[in-house]
């Protein structure tokens, strides 16, 4: 039976005849090679975080505070890396996190297809954001049967956000992530340095100029009047959203609501107890505010509180290992984010492909050194607070 971790075999079979890998193997030479590749202005929204990032260096050194400890003379050599979301089993606990600039990280300005074609070719569900280059129903076209799901950055106007939510339900997407912490903007040094803001400059806006009711707010259509377009835009991103609007969400889809950027246990059982279907534990990669604690450290309590509702969990997941580090404090499907886009940019959807497959293989690899076969074993082996 065939695992993730055969990867590595594939590759040191291919160095026999003097092949290595096209892409790097590990996050910070991945990093450093997509930092040399991509223009200044989409490395730096990529790349930045709030403030002077303090938030974001945090989460992904706060993996190395966590340690797992083996368990030998277990037969781990068949792994199961599956889980069970929403009904529906999935063949592992990756996902490719929301990101909305993916667009633009590829040359032909369509990463959002090419994010897609990675996610077919590694059964790695993508979650679109719905700041696109491309339309959703084309990237869901693109994915075919392959399970996706919806970012939402709720509109202020109520039917510019019911359009958008019934869209996505038309185009087959399996659930709606609603992101909470972002109806304005984080200070992002890096971006406001070069004054910046992708958006602004009317990219990765093709969800909202598609959109039949951002249309009727428009004088004339965004083909004819980008400017104009850009600055309806402006006016209508960003709802605040409070626990009260949650029987409004819940109208506008038969589709799982999952709550992105629940950090306090109090706020997960409130989101249990508004009918929130999944819970989703991230404070944006520290992209929206800075000096808060690691989310890996939060996850915990946050998994303690949201009782058999299933949590999922991104910010700072950098290698395989993290994965599975997340995993054993309860996550039932963990994000990546900026690995992937780093893949994009280096080799478009055979980037991103790339990266995905070394993530799931040194997850797998890490378990069956460890003597855990199964994600269940991982949740039960747990993680203990080493400093």
């Amino acid at each position: 039976m065939p695992h993730y971790g055969d990867f590595q075999n594939e590759i040191y079979l291919a160095g026999l005849s003097g092949v290595v890998p096209k892409l790097p193997t590990d996050f910070s030479t991945l990093e450093a090679r997509a930092a040399a590749a991509l223009p200044p202005h989409v490395l730096n929204y990529v790349q930045g975080g709030c403030g002077d990032e303090l938030t974001q260096r945090r989460n992904s050194e706060a993996f190395g505070h966590w340690g797992m400890v083996p368990r030998m003379m277990v037969d781990s050599t068949t792994r199961d890396l599956s889980i069970e979301l929403f009904g529906q089993r999935y063949p592992t606990p990756l996902l490719m996190a929301p990101i909305g600039v993916t667009g633009i990280c590829t040359q032909d300005q369509h990463g959002d297809l090419a994010a897609a074609r990675a996610s077919v070719a590694t059964g790695v569900p993508l979650c679109l954001s719905t700041l696109t280059n491309d339309p959703l129903e084309t990237v869901a076209q693109t994915l075919g049967e392959q399970p996706g799901f919806f970012q939402l950055y709720t509109p202020r106007d109520a039917d510019v956000a019911a359009s958008l939510v019934q869209r996505a339900e038309q185009a087959g997407y399996r659930a709606i992530v609603v992101t909470l912490d972002t109806w304005v903007t984080g200070w992002r040094p890096r971006d406001l340095n070069t004054a910046s803001f992708p958006q602004l400059r009317g990219h990765v806006l093709s969800n909202y100029f598609s959109d039949p009711a951002f249309r009727k707010l428009l004088a004339q259509p965004p083909e004819a009047d980008p400017a104009a377009a850009i600055r309806a835009w402006t006016k209508i991103f960003g709802r605040v959203l409070t626990w009260a609007d949650m029987p409004w969400l819940r109208s506008l889809t038969k589709l799982p609501i999952v709550l992105k950027g629940i950090c306090h246990p109090d706020d997960a059982r409130r989101a249990v107890d508004a009918g929130a279907d999944a819970i989703y534990c991230s404070n944006h990669g520290g992209r929206q505010a800075n000096g808060g604690i690691a989310a890996i450290d939060l996850l915990p309590e946050v998994v303690k509180a949201a009782g058999s509702v299933p949590v999922l969990f991104d910010s700072g997941v950098r290698s395989g290992t993290d994965v599975v580090k997340a995993l054993a404090l309860g996550a039932r499907a963990v994000g990546v984010g900026r690995p992937y886009a780093y893949g994009l940019a280096l080799d478009g959807a055979a980037g991103a492909t790339h990266v995905l497959r070394c993530l799931l293989a040194e997850a797998d690899l890490l378990m069956a050194v460890n003597g855990w076969p199964s994600i269940a074993a991982v949740r039960e082996a747990g993680a203990l607070r080493v400093s």
